[in-house]
Parts: structure tokens; sequence; C-alpha cells
């Protein structure tokens, strides 16, 4: 299943995208996507549905982010090899992992607004990871079995604020917009093999990254047994598990994103997303 929010920010309704490329409301059915109503026995329900009887949108909408909420927004930091190369840093020996601000969900079509004293603004096209039960020491072999579904996440990001301005990465990648995500989560029955997806990314129709989740260091059933082990994953919580080579500060001189730039990217199977940059307000 392809689910997706769609409406007015603030007031998205779920619903799901048939095989015809029809949106079908699921409002009568749950109240929204995000949490336990995305945990394996919440989709199951979803399945059990008539889904050709669902009723079907009419028009053009606006997409929401995937989920409505999240726990905890997991990241995944230097997780391609060649990016790790081109950041002049060596490859980790265990995943690194930090965390955006739940508050950086948006739209995957809603601008991304620079925030105030911004000076390095940044993409970074990342494969999500919808975590879809309670989750402890899970083994590797099973790890994929708690995965709810996976998504496009653009993990926006502010290199001054993330390295140059001490304490943790999170304060330089939890802005409001800085989390697009979508343009649906994709359940992962669809999804038989996350490591073999090619994913892209341009800027003003500029190839930036153009790579494929193979080259990731650890690999999802990795990230998400390793997780496991410090903490507990539940229903709803987002892993952004790393970008590939080809950020704008990985380029001399850097290019970082500026007012007006468009930002397009995709993962293969998982939809796309495109975004215009705009100053903050005021």
């Amino acid at each position: 299943m392809k689910l997706l929010r769609y409406g007015p920010q603030g007031s998205e309704k779920p619903g799901l995208l048939d095989a015809s490329g029809q949106i079908r409301d699921l409002s009568a059915h749950i109240s929204d996507l995000g949490g336990e109503t995305v945990s394996l026995g919440a989709l199951d329900k979803i399945r059990a549905l008539d889904l050709d009887g669902l009723p079907v949108v009419e028009g053009a909408q606006r997409f929401g982010a995937c989920v409505s909420w999240t726990p905890t927004f997991h990241c995944v930091g230097l997780n391609y090899a060649k990016h790790a190369d081109e950041s002049g840093l060596p490859r980790p020996v265990e995943p690194i992992l930090f965390s955006k601000a739940a508050s950086a969900l948006s739209g995957p079509f809603d601008p991304v607004v620079r925030p105030k004293g911004s000076e390095k603004l940044d993409y970074e096209v990342e494969l999500g990871v919808v975590i879809g039960a309670p989750t402890e020491h899970v083994s590797e072999a099973d790890a994929l079995s708690v995965v709810a579904g996976y998504c496009v996440i653009n993990d926006v990001s502010e290199r001054a604020f993330q390295i140059e301005r001490g304490g943790q990465w999170v304060k330089g990648k939890s802005a409001p917009t800085f989390g697009p995500s979508g343009p649906w989560l994709v359940t992962a029955d669809e999804i038989p093999d996350p490591q073999a997806l090619r994913c892209w990314l341009s800027v003003n129709g500029e190839s930036r990254q153009n790579s494929n989740t193979a080259d990731m260091i650890f690999s999802v059933a990795e990230i998400v047994s390793y997780m496991s082990r410090f903490m507990r994953l539940m229903p709803g919580d987002l892993i952004a598990t790393g970008t590939p080579e080809g950020v704008g500060m990985g380029f001399k001189p850097e290019k970082w994103l500026a007012p007006g730039d468009e930002i397009a990217l995709g993962i293969e199977g998982l939809g796309e997303q495109k975004q215009q940059v705009v100053d903050y307000p005021g």
C-alpha cells in the first residue's frame, strides 16, 4: 500500500494511492497516520478493508508529511561510503546516531524555509524507515519484520549550525520544514530489498546526488537492530538512514542552497519530492 496524507496544512486527512493513481479517502476508518495508526496491526486492518470501495478524492491535492507526527525522528550520519569519503572523515565502525526535532516534519512539496541567521543551507536525500512495533534487542535477521514501511526524506541541514556552533548536530537539523517526508508511506511488503533502491537529487535541474542504497555502510536491518540495543523503538518512529555523496558541503567550492532554488529528489519505488527554498518571513 501507498499511504498518504492530503489536504490543507493542519487539516490533512489520511488516504491511500490506488493502483490507478487515484487518492482514496481513509478518514472514515482511521483518524490520521502516525504513531499507533501505522503499527503493523493497524496496517493489517487497513489491508482488510474494501480498498476499491473507499471514496475517491477528486481534484488536485496538497500532500502533507506521510506521517502526522513521530514519537522520535531518528537519523544516521555518514552512512554511505562515498559520502564519508567526500566529507574527509573515516568510515564509521558503528552507526552514528542523532535526531531531528519532530517539528521539522513537513510536506514533500512545501517550501523549505531558510532559517534566521542561516549561512550554509544544505540538502540530503535519504531513505526513511517507519517502525511498526515496539522493538528492543531485535536481531538483524528479524529487524525488517518490525518495519512498517519506507518513504523519501530530505534531511535538510544548516551546516554552520550543525558543525560550527558546538554541541550536537540536532540544532543544525531541526528547523521547521527541515524534514520533508513522503509523498507517501510505502508499506514494507512492496519493498522486498531496501538495499537496492536508486536515490537521486537535483538543484535547479543540476544533478547533485545519484546513488543507490547499496552504498550504505550499515543496512536498514543493521541500523534497526543496532538502535534497538540502546532504546525502545516505537510504532511511528521515523529513521532517516543517511545520505549519499553529492551534498552541497562536499563540493569545492561548496554549493549552498539559496532562496529561489528548487530541489527535486526521489527514491525508486517511493515517489518524488520537490521544494522551493524561501527565506524566513520578515
